[in-house]
């Protein structure tokens, strides 16, 4: 395994992280304990969590991914082993079966906190995340930025200054952001300067051969300021495996299970899915370890965060660590996308 420093903290993470969002609902306690047990033995030291998981949030299952990762810890005692990281949801209304009137304000944050640190059976947590703005920004595939008619958001300086008391009580070792602007994360920079509060040292987006939006502004971003990624949905929803092609839709998997999965399912993503299948196939390797190998080599990635419903599929992830794209790979994979430029943002 490979481990890449994150700038301005001591934390030396897997360049394979550990997503969990099926855990609670694709998938069992017992699997996420048997995925946790093969990742860390394959050197996996970044697990990444979110109070509102398992995916998709509903009442019934909400925060049952933290539990069982907290059940875990409980049960084989390697948190010492583990780079735990978590998130806040910002608000939106369908987030009232996690807090009434959800906000990144200092109610909501305390309490958010505590609860993960209750669930996740630690009393701290290592990396703590805001799940999105508590401003309106197009997300999970929105592509148009459109003015509030009234700004009622919580200022970026106030949301700034609970963080830094967490890190002051140690309860939170560094803090980051999801899903979050080039706007917002230079404006997180500026408050943490002026006030002397955290410096954020992560930001987690969707970033994929699909969508390679972050690389418009938010990799400035990173090369400038010392920010690192940790990109989410790198397979975008299991169709960069290529299972989807065809217009298969395999029993169980997410895309057959629930139809609000649509963001990956763009106009032109079949074609360009096609293409990238192809220049997988001709240099010998799987569509899902060249995506995942692609994400691996990009400048400002600090851990790749995969996902996984089967041991299988994990496996063949954390695999990808081991593959090195040659040049005239990245060249194939670059001409596709100027043809097909981000079909799913």
């Amino acid at each position: 395994m490979e481990y890449r420093e994150i700038p301005r903290s001591d934390l030396k993470v897997s360049l394979i992280g550990l997503g969990t969002m099926t855990w609670g609902e694709q998938n069992t306690e017992a699997e996420g304990h048997e995925q946790m047990d093969y990742a860390l033995e394959q050197g996996v030291n970044l697990f990444d969590v979110a109070e509102m998981y398992p995916v998709p949030p509903v009442a019934e299952t909400c925060h049952e991914t933290e539990r069982i990762i907290g059940n875990w810890f409980a049960d084989r005692g390697k948190r010492d082993q583990v780079i735990l990281a978590t998130k806040v949801v910002g608000p939106g209304s369908h987030m009232t079966h996690i807090r009434e009137g959800a906000r990144l304000d200092r109610p909501n944050i305390m309490a958010a906190v505590e609860g993960s640190l209750k669930r996740l059976q630690t009393d701290y947590i290592d990396l703590y995340q805001l799940h999105w703005p508590d401003r309106p920004v197009p997300l999970f595939g929105g592509r148009d930025y459109k003015p509030p008619k009234q700004d009622d958001s919580v200022p970026i300086e106030e949301t700034l200054k609970v963080l830094g008391e967490l890190v002051d009580q140690g309860k939170v070792r560094y803090i980051g952001l999801s899903n979050e602007t080039p706007w917002g994360a230079m404006k997180f920079l500026q408050a943490a300067e002026s006030l002397g509060l955290p410096r954020i040292v992560t930001i987690q987006n969707s970033y994929n051969l699909l969508n390679r939006t972050f690389d418009a502004g938010l990799s400035e971003v990173c090369h400038y300021e010392d920010l690192r990624s940790l990109p989410y949905s790198p397979l975008a929803f299991g169709r960069l495996t290529g299972k989807y092609r065809g217009g298969v839709m395999p029993e169980g998997a997410r895309l057959t299970l629930w139809e609000r999965f649509a963001r990956y399912n763009g106009p032109h993503s079949d074609a360009a899915i096609e293409e990238y299948a192809r220049i997988a196939y001709e240099a010998g390797m799987s569509l899902t370890q060249m995506s995942l190998a692609w994400i691996n080599q990009r400048h400002h990635v600090a851990s790749n965060l995969i996902g996984a419903t089967s041991m299988d599929q994990l496996k063949e992830n954390i695999a990808s660590v081991e593959v090195s794209l040659p040049g005239e790979v990245r060249k194939a994979i670059d001409t596709v996308h100027h043809r097909f430029p981000n079909p799913c943002p």
